[in-house]
């Protein structure tokens, strides 16, 4: 058994990032290990990686499942150093990203029809357990080593800063308008928050030919969502004269927000046969009003991520249509301060760490 152990050591490579050792979510500089870069895997240099909602909540353990130490990550960017001998797509050299999934069982239906994200026993890209064993760690690092079916390719004509958060924000925003046949030119879509998920919605209906209106509790947010993100109207959840002057107007709902809110208005909104689909993911249960949903034949329903045929399908659309999300780029040291300004939502939209230059093994 020893020699087994000194053998998988000797197979790993030293590898350096930030880490969260407890609940407290404080993150720190951690020394640890990837594996050798097998036959069909692809190792990348990482260049810039998103903060998402996520990051917070897995490093708090707000959802009671972390396990630590925990390098969270998972919208990464890189250029790849290295590729296993069996690897058919990647090439050194080549601009990548790895999302939100490391890796499927292969076998299931979901898997067999491009949904790797649905599979049961999908491997999130940090504090999860890998096939071998291992527990898996982000892009809060200096590199990455993935297998080359769960690794994208990124166009060369978009930035890699304002291309990283595509990987979760954009691909769970744009899998939700195509699954639910809401990327028809001419529908009419609101997009319910401005943040990290809600600001990509807005650009990737927009690239769709739908006409958009931004519902918001934020008067303040108006100029920034039509004048900069060319949503076509705006509407102030709070006013009950907006919100009643736009009832039955909407082919469809983004529900972007991540706090606990009231349904009932945003169902009202809808046509009949309407779609509110949830994306953001409240802590507690939300209330569902049933009556308003049989006297329109509405839906209420959800979305997460997409597979990695899809999540490549979005970045190549991204590209053409030049889609990227709007990030504040920050040093690898102003992690913490990142994240209780992500905490009190003082962020437009994305929070995106420059791993290739700010992070510096010590």
């Amino acid at each position: 058994m020893s020699q087994e152990i000194s053998g998988a050591e000797e197979q790993a490579v030293k590898a350096y990032g930030w880490a969260a050792r407890d609940s407290s979510g404080v993150l720190s500089p951690f020394h640890f290990t990837r594996r050798e870069t097998g036959e069909k895997d692809v190792a990348f240099k990482v260049l810039y990686c998103g903060i998402c909602h996520t990051d917070l909540h897995m490093v708090k353990n707000d959802w009671g499942f972390s396990t630590y130490p925990l390098v969270p990550g998972h919208e990464i960017v890189g250029v790849v150093t290295e590729v296993g001998s069996k690897v058919e797509k990647f090439k050194v050299g080549d601009k990548v990203g790895v999302g939100c999934v490391v890796g499927s069982c292969q076998s299931c239906d979901n898997c067999a029809n491009n949904l790797e994200n649905y599979c049961p026993k999908y491997i999130l890209t940090y504090g999860a357990k890998y096939h071998d064993g291992t527990i898996t760690y982000g892009g809060y690092s200096d590199f990455m080593v993935a297998d080359e079916h769960f690794v994208i390719r990124v166009p060369d004509n978009l930035p890699l800063d304002g291309a990283a958060p595509l990987l979760c924000a954009g691909i769970t925003t744009y899998s939700a308008l195509r699954y639910y046949g809401l990327d028809k030119p001419g529908m009419h879509v609101g997009v319910v928050g401005l943040g990290g998920l809600g600001h990509v919605a807005v650009k990737f209906a927009k690239a769709l030919g739908v006409r958009v209106t931004v519902i918001s509790t934020s008067p303040n947010k108006k100029k920034e969502a039509i004048e900069h993100l060319r949503a076509d109207s705006f509407l102030v959840s709070r006013d009950q004269d907006q919100m009643q002057a736009a009832v039955g107007t909407m082919d469809g709902i983004i529900d972007t927000v991540s706090a606990v809110h009231p349904l009932l208005p945003l169902i009202a909104l809808l046509k009949s046969n309407g779609k509110l689909v949830m994306v953001g993911a409240p802590e507690k249960p939300l209330e569902l009003p049933v009556f308003p949903l049989l006297m329109g034949r509405k839906m209420v329903a959800g979305s997460n991520i997409g597979g990695m045929k899809e999540t490549q399908e979005m970045i190549d659309f991204a590209a053409k249509h030049n889609i990227t999300a709007q990030v504040e780029v920050i040093p690898i040291d102003y992690l913490n301060t990142a994240m209780e300004r992500l905490a009190k939502t003082d962020v437009k939209y994305r929070f995106v760490i420059d791993v290739g230059n700010t992070l510096k093994s010590s």
